[in-house]
């Protein structure tokens, strides 16, 4: 089609189908605008230019948008091309320049280029729906008019843009409720993404369309049928086949051959009422076996996207599984249309509830995005939350909320709000208390229980699936972490400046700190502080940076230590407060650290300890006399204590060599289950001397606690030795 052959009447015949009373004549003046601006260029697809913006606008025109969204159609390409958006507001008003200026910022995400870059580009997009929803909806279209020229480009460029095309857009079409173009947005990414399976799976669908055609008619005729015998009259009863990317999707998830998957045929009864969406459930299951699970009520809990609709699955004739949609036509023309149904931005209309409700929805979901920084996990989590959601929970207040399937009331908790998560102790789940790992199921009443001295955990990442809940809780734990390393920073450099009868303080008012912090490369203080207490700084680096000059004279050095000498001066500084089973660590006052416990020397209450300062992986805890600790730099090495907070077992291991007879396992492990110990692992090896060794790990609770049993199994007749590993 030449451009010559171009012209918006086709365009202005579908607008004037909807947008009555309203002059068209901007149309032709945005028309007049683009042919000025594109005449000459081409698309991507090699067809003009003009010819892409016409399809754009006449999509969105047929989803019934108003007048600046499809004016915003036509001009989507002219900022790129010299246009400044002044221009554009001054001839065709704020609203459209706004669009249009909107579209032109996210239109180079590239999904396969470098994630900072990607990440920047997504956010750019994100931010511009935030400010109005209408710049999605003519991104769609151009999208979607994209994808249905990709033919002429190469297939790495396919698959970027189908990638993209599937992560992004589609959810995000779904999150608008417009089914039609998700389902077409994803049959065009399968079709490039997985060309092979596409063409077998379009090929036997093609092939099995006649019998398929038959079975629809068939099952039809029945409804008709049963629904009139019970006074239901439906308004009209379709069977239309499932999109070519749900088969596909079915097949795999179920593992099952195309042959055998029955439910490829949708069925949907639309009738006049709601109380007929339930009479008419009523008869389909009196006539056709209901499958457990899989009756589902979006009338009385809509979706956020105010889809609504009962859906259920029934062994239906020839005991083919099919899958039955009931709706009223309002709930019909919401399920196709999404948003586009009842749109907010129509001339002279108030903006109704429902949309309030998604475009908050939206813009929540933005701002929860901009607060990750970190480029790899924004990106997790925009495909996160753009989630297909396979719960449905509710608040106690009757509020729908959507879930991956596996999701649990920590969930729940931070999709109310975050404060709510952080503070989750808890849940009622249909007034019933259950714990945090709980899955919640569709239909659950869900009440959160709180408290002010809960925080968020570490183990929690394990359960949550949402990642919304999951960036909340990373976040947290980054701050918490962040102070702690700062505060450990201060206590190491203060201790280190201690040798030398100086102080942090001393060397801010001397100046000193400015050539540390640019020979360390640190922006600031608690910068230089934070680095040097996650372990990024070594001790070694900040001590070279930190003396001043007049330090550095060789008589002024203290003197050098052996690695057992600083590991006894470390051992008399703790305080030995608490030994007993409720014993965990303290970090020279410094609460909630990250600690592990070195597997090398298993140290239990009770054991003089040190610590050394892994490379941000927090505080590894040694036994002072273990020998990895003394081959480690002493300068990274810490005062830890062991002090009463919370009951806590500890996994310990001992060697015990005794003579080989029968049942010798079973006594040791009685002797060490009387003593209340928890066997983890028991290997036997016997030695060329004849005799049994057990290398035995196993829980205690402090050092006291192995000493006797130690004496308890040295008592036992068949052992020789026993001794702590």
């Amino acid at each position: 089609m030449t451009v010559s052959m171009l012209n918006v009447n086709g365009l202005k015949t579908i607008a004037r189908g909807y947008l009555h009373d309203v002059d068209l004549d901007p149309i032709d003046k945005a028309w007049n605008f683009a042919v000025k601006v594109h005449t000459g260029k081409k698309h991507f697809s090699g067809a003009p230019y003009l010819e892409h913006v016409l399809e754009v606008a006449s999509t969105l025109a047929s989803m019934h948008l108003d007048l600046d969204t499809v004016l915003a159609g036509l001009l989507h390409g002219v900022i790129k091309e010299g246009v400044t958006v002044q221009l554009l507001s001054k001839d065709f008003g704020r609203s459209v320049a706004g669009i249009v200026d909107g579209c032109t910022r996210i239109t180079s995400v590239h999904y396969n280029s470098q994630w900072a870059h990607q990440a920047e580009n997504v956010r750019k997009m994100l931010l511009a729906i935030a400010a109005d929803i209408r710049v999605l909806l003519v991104k769609l279209a151009d999208r979607l008019q994209d994808m249905c020229s990709l033919e002429s480009k190469d297939s790495e460029y396919r698959r970027e843009m189908a990638r993209e095309t599937m992560d992004l857009y589609a959810p995000l079409a779904s999150r608008l409720g417009i089914d039609w173009l998700k389902r077409e947005l994803e049959d065009q990414s399968f079709r490039y993404l997985y060309p092979e399976e596409y063409i077998e799976l379009a090929s036997k669908l093609e092939s099995s369309y006649g019998e398929r055609q038959k079975y629809v008619e068939k099952v039809v005729d029945i409804l008709q049928e049963k629904l009139a015998e019970s006074k239901v009259f439906p308004v009209r009863i379709l069977g239309r086949p499932k999109h070519i990317y749900s088969i596909y999707k079915k097949l795999l998830a179920q593992k099952i051959p195309f042959e055998r998957v029955y439910d490829m045929v949708a069925f949907r009864i639309i009738v006049k009422t709601v109380d007929e969406c339930y009479a008419a459930l009523g008869v389909v299951h009196e006539n056709w076996a209901p499958v457990p699970g899989r009756i589902k009520d979006f009338i009385s809990a809509p979706k956020a996207n105010n889809y609504q609709s009962m859906h259920t699955t029934v062994v239906g004739p020839e005991n083919n599984f099919i899958e039955v949609q009931i709706r009223t036509e309002k709930m019909d023309r919401i399920a196709q249309e999404g948003v586009a149904a009842h749109w907010a931005y129509k001339e002279g209309q108030q903006i109704g509830a429902n949309d309030v409700k998604l475009f908050r929805e939206l813009k929540k979901l933005v701002k929860s995005l901009q607060e990750v920084e970190d480029p790899r996990e924004f990106l997790e989590n925009v495909r996160g939350e753009l989630h297909t959601p396979e719960v449905y929970a509710l608040t106690p207040g009757g509020e729908v909320k959507e879930f991956p399937k596996g999701s649990c009331p920590i969930d729940f908790a931070y999709a109310i709000h975050t404060e709510v998560g952080d503070r989750c102790v808890g849940a009622k789940v249909n007034d019933r208390l259950v714990p945090l790992k709980y899955e919640m199921q569709n239909g659950d009443i869900v009440e959160i229980v709180t408290s002010k001295t809960q925080r968020p955990r570490r183990g929690w990442l394990s359960l949550v699936k949402t990642s919304r809940a999951r960036s909340r809780i990373r976040s947290w734990l980054r701050r918490e972490e962040k102070e702690q390393a700062l505060q450990l920073g201060r206590n190491i450099c203060e201790r280190e400046l201690k040798r030398y009868e100086t102080t942090l303080k001393k060397m801010v008012k001397s100046g000193h700190v400015k050539l540390l912090l640019k020979e360390l490369r640190c922006n600031s203080l608690d910068d230089l502080l934070t680095k040097v207490g996650s372990g990024v700084v070594t001790a070694q680096a900040l001590v070279k940076a930190l003396q001043p000059t007049e330090f550095r004279d060789e008589k002024l050095q203290p003197k050098e230590s052996t690695p057992q000498e600083l590991a006894a001066l470390l051992v008399s500084q703790q305080k030995f407060g608490g030994q007993g089973a409720d014993s965990v660590i303290s970090i020279d006052g410094i609460d909630d650290m990250l600690v592990k416990i070195s597997q090398c020397c298993h140290p239990v209450p009770g054991d003089a300890i040190i610590g050394f300062i892994t490379t941000g992986r927090g505080i590894s805890v040694h036994k002072a006399s273990c020998e990895n600790l003394l081959t480690t730099d002493p300068r990274r090495w810490i005062a830890v204590s062991w002090s009463g907070a919370q009951s806590i077992q500890h996994r310990v291991e001992i060697l015990v060599t005794a003579e080989n007879k029968r049942g010798l396992v079973a006594t040791i492990s009685a002797a060490i289950n009387a003593d209340d110990a928890n066997i983890l692992g028991i290997p036997t090896r016997i030695t060329p001397a004849g005799t049994v060794e057990l290398q035995i790990t196993l829980e205690v609770a402090d050092l006291e606690h192995l000493q006797i049993l130690l004496q308890h199994l040295r008592q036992l007749e068949s052992v020789i030795s026993v001794r702590r590993v």
